[in-house]
């Protein structure tokens, strides 16, 4: 759907960094302005889909969308980058709304921490030895115990990220489900995985925890020494992506599933 002329008022830019990522972002300032994210209708971000998550972390509680321009490897949340006709672009694109994980860990002291995750919650083995994992869903136990480098939970936003190559299932965005994917399973050998409804509560409890140390992240938000993780969607919070007419979110995801 077009947004408002207002959209391409006020924009902020960020870049991942690079040299060639820093001089477009000038050039661009120079021409359309700069304004702090806080005041921006739009951010603008050149990079890869790394600085997209990054921004979309950022923004999330201040209702700004996020425009991606591709100055990285992948880009698949990012648009073909260009610097002119930017407000035009802006005043034509598409939105797509995407909702986190919200992770909750019980570590080994006792401490509980939280974080949010757009793409997945994963959990990972953190010594030679395989993880001993027990996997409850909405309160009982749907595996007793999963013997594994890992597993992870993943949103239709991040199924096509680590998800599926995990060989985890690709979910359409705007589908109510989750990708629950284990990651190397060793026992069951052939357990690959479920969709769960996205109103499922995902409790991962670790097994002999001293023998076999379990870390847990959210996108880029790492806690060692994990014994129990628990995943739901977040519908309180939410983040807006845009993307140039005919590229959305959702078109990129389908044509994911026809990719060999």
């Amino acid at each position: 759907m077009p947004v408002s002329s207002q959209l391409a008022d006020r924009i902020c830019f960020v870049t991942n960094g690079t040299p060639e990522a820093d001089a477009a972002a000038a050039r661009l300032k120079a021409r359309y302005g700069d304004f702090a994210a806080e005041a921006a209708d739009v951010v603008v971000a050149l990079g890869g889909d790394g600085l997209m998550l990054q921004t979309l972390h950022r923004v999330m509680g201040m209702g700004v969308p996020v425009y991606g321009m591709n100055f990285g490897s992948v880009g698949f949340m990012m648009n073909i980058f260009s610097e002119d006709n930017l407000q035009d672009r802006l005043r034509a694109v598409q939105r797509t709304r995407i909702y986190p994980l919200s992770m909750q860990v019980l570590d080994s002291t006792g401490k509980t921490q939280k974080a949010l995750a757009l793409n997945e919650v994963s959990l990972f083995r953190s010594s030679y030895q395989a993880a001993k994992l027990q996997i409850v869903v909405d309160g009982e136990t749907r595996l007793e115990e999963l013997i594994c480098d890992g597993a992870l939970l993943s949103t239709p936003a991040g199924s096509t990220a680590y998800n599926l190559s995990a060989h985890g299932p690709i979910l359409p965005i705007e589908a109510p489900l989750l990708a629950l994917t284990p990651i190397s399973p060793f026992r069951p050998r052939r357990w690959r995985g479920a969709i769960l409804s996205n109103r499922a509560v995902v409790k991962f409890i670790t097994r002999e925890a001293d023998k076999r140390p379990v870390s847990a992240v959210a996108d880029n938000v790492e806690f060692q020494n994990v014994l129990e993780v628990t995943v739901f969607e977040d519908r309180s919070h939410g983040v807006t992506l845009l993307f140039d007419p005919g590229t959305s979110l959702e078109e990129r995801v389908l044509s994911e599933q026809f990719r060999f």
